[in-house]
């Protein structure tokens, strides 16, 4: 009996440190998907940049693009200067 008992204890205590280093390992995973969006958005947003940029020195692929980003930007200056007069 205390045999058994003694077995099942080990087991116990190696299942609790099992589960906590899955935790850590799941915590390192969960920082290193955050660090990897945020990076994945960050290249969007330069990728559309440039997108813009190479419009502006005359590429015709992406004008289109360019002149609704530059509508967007106008229509939000002047809805700024409409709160402003108010």
């Amino acid at each position: 009996m205390k045999i058994r008992l003694g077995k099942l204890f080990t087991k116990i205590e190696s299942l609790e440190k099992n589960n906590q280093d899955l935790k850590i390992e799941l915590t390192n995973a969960a920082d290193i998907i955050q660090n990897q969006s945020k990076q994945i958005d960050d290249l969007k947003s330069k990728y559309e940049t440039l997108k813009i940029a190479n419009a502006l020195l005359g590429s015709d692929d992406n004008k289109r693009d360019t002149k609704l980003k530059i509508n967007s930007l106008i229509r939000e200056i002047d809805y700024c200067i409409a709160q402003l007069s108010d």
